[in-house]
């Protein structure tokens, strides 16, 4: 991928994939539209014929017209090319480039992607030039109003709270281990060959969550999400035993209709974690399995050498793989009357989290989404992806969650990892900016506004653990490290509050909880030792993102005005009200610049700038500063400023 270096120097050819004037529409495309392209090359270099290469499932050429000259602030002249290119019926993932040729077709050089492949400019290449991506999606294409609207809450059954009023522990399984005290470290029990020798149970429960509820409606919280609840042999519960019983640890079926009664009463839709790739060793199916190959399971599973050989789940033989598109497996999960997802649809959830959705074949995703659709169009499908999810290739396939037939939403691993990047250092504002704009460019407008933005999960480190890790490394006094990490976490919670897409907190990131991995990020929640002050800060900002419907549905517009300092602005085009979010990461030095607010939105009216920790003595802008808008921002600080006081 070598860049051109004879002649042509990066300033003589300009695009930018991320701007409507060189590619319109923006981003993620339905198919049978029109993509307008337009590349700006300086007139001098000659060039004589411009090529639009796609690649897809075939190949496409397209060629460019001249169609204007424009001079440039450099005083150069350019001429401006231009093509249509009307996509395929068919969703599939595009990646394009350009061909030029100059001096009557004797030279030829590419331009394409920058060398991150993050889509925006690009740059001149010799051979091999890397594409940008577009993302095809069916027409008429969309994600649910109310899911695109909330703010969702995980928990982790066995570690939020039980509800008891005993506090004992419901059906303690055979062999496991039960902890003297509520607030102890979770640990693993393991034998001399690693493996668990016996699962550790704290006893939290349906009815406990159903205690609570008033809390998380204190939260604004109206969507939950529920890691596994039917009945297994672990406390994490991906090792389903049955998928149509409630796991007795946690409680009844009629603890669990209560609960679902007792959230919709508050506003509150619940969705489940619906593991299809493996079930559990110990389960009924693969239990009966072994015992005849003539059990109408046996074909559920591949086995290598039955019965004591068979595919598992990354190795690990408590978890044997199911073949999804088996006739009995899947009309068990998805068709049959009973089916798996016709019960507990039926129950009054409102959809489920996809476990390793990459692992499930794309048909099997298509029927599930289908038939929950069926049953509730309101209903929502999310898929556990930890990458770009737009691009993803799963065992030598690309996938196409966001063709408009499988997922509404995938779990926002990536911004997590880019957050923690530019706070510890890795990377600066722009190259933050460039993975934002990515993500947005790559993902189908009605997918990007449903992604599920989470810091925390039950698979990570703690949040507050992963902030505490990187102020350690900052050059401060160490009397100064606590309050360095509550600057941090109240910035990453701000700007996971204030992105498009849905805010998810992990059960307890909330009053502070703290965790390694796996299992020390599964610690039960800390009921009567919170950190009040980080709770009140969520509380703030879950009415700020509650109350505002520019923060639920506006664009977003990112920028970089220093290495240090990360900002984007919400806001609807043509209307006055936005409010925006500038962060500086720098520990030691207030960074000072200005801002042209009409460069974003267009239009100004008097703005209120916030200092997020204190919430009040707000400054009020003069209109005519409005294109040279003076920030200030001390060290770990972030603004937040509006066009009314929030």
């Amino acid at each position: 991928m070598d860049k051109i270096s004879y002649n042509i120097h990066e300033e003589s050819i300009f695009f930018n994939s991320q701007d409507i004037n060189f590619k319109n529409p923006f981003g993620a495309v339905a198919c049978g539209e029109n993509i307008t392209f337009n590349i700006e090359i300086e007139t001098s270099i000659n060039c004589s014929h411009v090529v639009l290469f796609i690649d897809g499932n075939k190949h496409y050429h397209v060629n460019l017209e001249p169609i204007t000259t424009i001079t440039k602030e450099n005083l150069k002249e350019y001429t401006v090319w231009s093509g249509v290119f009307k996509t395929p019926p068919l969703t599939h993932i595009l990646f394009y480039y350009f061909e030029i040729f100059t001096e009557n077709n004797l030279n030829k050089f590419f331009y394409g992607n920058n060398t991150l492949a993050l889509g925006g400019i690009g740059q001149i290449y010799k051979e091999n030039p890397i594409g940008y991506q577009i993302t095809l999606f069916y027409k008429n294409s969309t994600t649910p109003n109310w899911f695109k609207e909330s703010i969702a809450y995980q928990i982790f059954p066995d570690r939020f709270n039980n509800g008891n009023k005993d506090s004992k522990i419901n059906n303690p399984k055979p062999n496991s281990f039960l902890y003297g005290h509520w607030s102890d470290t979770p640990m693993y029990i393991k034998n001399s060959k690693n493996h668990i020798a016996r699962w550790d149970f704290f006893g939290g429960n349906l009815k406990g969550i159903s205690d609570k509820l008033n809390y998380l409606e204190d939260l604004n919280i109206n969507l939950l999400y529920l890691n596994p609840i039917f009945e297994a042999t672990s406390n994490h519960r991906y090792d389903t035993v049955n998928y149509h019983n409630i796991d007795p640890v946690l409680g009844t079926y009629k603890d669990f209709t209560t609960m679902i009664k007792e959230c919709k009463k508050r506003g509150i839709e619940t969705i489940l974690d619906g593991v299809f790739n493996h079930t559990g060793k110990n389960s009924i199916y693969f239990k009966d399995a072994i015992k005849s190959k003539d059990s109408v399971f046996y074909p559920w599973y591949r086995f290598k050498n039955y019965p004591t050989e068979y595919d598992c789940w990354w190795g690990i033989d408590d978890l044997p793989c199911v073949n999804e598109l088996e006739p009995g497996f899947f009309k068990y999960i998805i068709e049959g009357k009973n089916s798996v997802v016709n019960h507990w649809m039926n129950s009054g959830i409102k959809g489920w989290r996809l476990d390793v959705a990459d692992e499930l074949p794309n048909y099997f995703i298509e029927s599930l989404r289908y038939r929950c659709k069926e049953i509730d169009p309101e209903s929502v499908i999310i898929g556990e992806v930890w990458e770009d999810a737009s691009n993803k290739i799963s065992y030598g396939q690309r996938r196409e969650y966001f063709n408009g037939r499988q997922l509404d939403s995938v779990m926002n691993y990536p911004l997590r990892t880019y957050l923690l990047n530019f706070f510890n250092g890795s990377i600066d504002s722009k190259t933050l900016c460039q993975y934002m704009n990515s993500l947005k460019e790559n993902y189908p407008r009605e997918n990007y506004y449903s992604l599920f933005n989470l810091l925390s999960s039950h698979d990570v480190i703690r949040i507050k653990t992963s902030v505490e890790t990187l102020v350690q490394e900052y050059p401060i006094d160490h009397q100064y490290f606590e309050k360095a990490t509550e600057r941090v976490l109240k910035s990453m919670s701000l700007i996971q509050f204030t992105l498009p897409g849905i805010p998810v907190i992990y059960y307890g990131d909330e009053v502070g909880i703290e965790g390694k991995k796996d299992p020390d990020n599964r610690r039960t929640y800390p009921w009567g030792n919170e950190d009040k002050n980080l709770l009140k800060w969520y509380k703030k900002i879950s009415i700020l993102r509650s109350e505002s419907k520019v923060l639920k549905n506006g664009e977003v517009k990112f920028f970089s005005p220093h290495p240090d300092v990360f900002g984007y602005i919400r806001y609807f085009p043509n209307e006055k009200d936005f409010i925006g979010v500038i962060t500086n990461r720098n520990p030691n030095k207030s960074k000072i610049f200005n801002i042209n607010l009409k460069e974003f939105i267009g239009q100004f009216s008097n703005k209120i700038a916030t200092d997020i920790y204190r919430w009040n003595d707000p400054l009020i802008v003069p209109t005519d500063s409005s294109t040279n808008f003076p920030i200030k921002i001390p060290p770990l600080k972030t603004l937040l400023f509006s066009s009314k006081k929030v």
